[in-house]
């Protein structure tokens, strides 16, 4: 497969915790869709001490991954939200 391209897009969102709503990260998202997974050269602005976890509740929000062989987080169905 592909590597994910490597210029990151314009558009940055916000990634929030769904049980307690502390900032996660800011990312560079591309396209219109769902929160499936991040890649860690795409984060700009990261808010977690301990990867994958909310610092706040403590709550796994995402694994550590390698996603067409670039490091990234999957995310975990309803642990997070973004706008």
């Amino acid at each position: 497969m592909a590597k994910p391209n490597t210029k990151a897009p314009a558009k940055s969102v916000s990634i929030f915790c769904s049980r307690c709503q502390h900032p996660l990260f800011k990312y560079k998202k591309g396209g219109k869709g769902a929160l499936v997974k991040c890649f860690k050269e795409r984060i700009s602005k990261d808010f977690t001490i301990e990867p994958g976890t909310c610092p706040e509740c403590k709550t796994v929000f995402a694994r550590d991954m390698l996603i067409r062989g670039t490091p990234a987080f999957k995310m975990i169905g309803g642990k997070v939200w973004f706008k």
